[in-house]
């Protein structure tokens, strides 16, 4: 299958088996591309055009999520 980098537009065959790991690199076609695009989230070179649905959680995923470290504002979070 035919992929294509969407940092530097290359196309390259995308090779992998249901029940396996994805390659490392993948969506990106080299570590190089995929550093440049990490490198644009820290820089803050992306953003998120419109707001997020408010999330309705679960009892569970609640204590879930505090658990793991979240600070859960009950205004922002149904």
């Amino acid at each position: 299958m035919q992929h294509t980098c969407s940092i530097c537009g290359t196309v390259y065959d995308f090779v992998w088996k249901e029940g396996t790991p994805l390659p490392k690199n993948f969506p990106f076609c080299s570590e190089r591309c995929k550093a440049a695009d990490l490198a644009k989230w820290l820089n803050e070179e992306y953003a998120i055009s419109s707001p997020l649905p408010s999330l309705i959680l679960s009892d569970t995923e609640r204590e879930l999520l505090v658990e793991l470290g979240a600070d859960l504002d009950d205004d922002d979070i149904d």
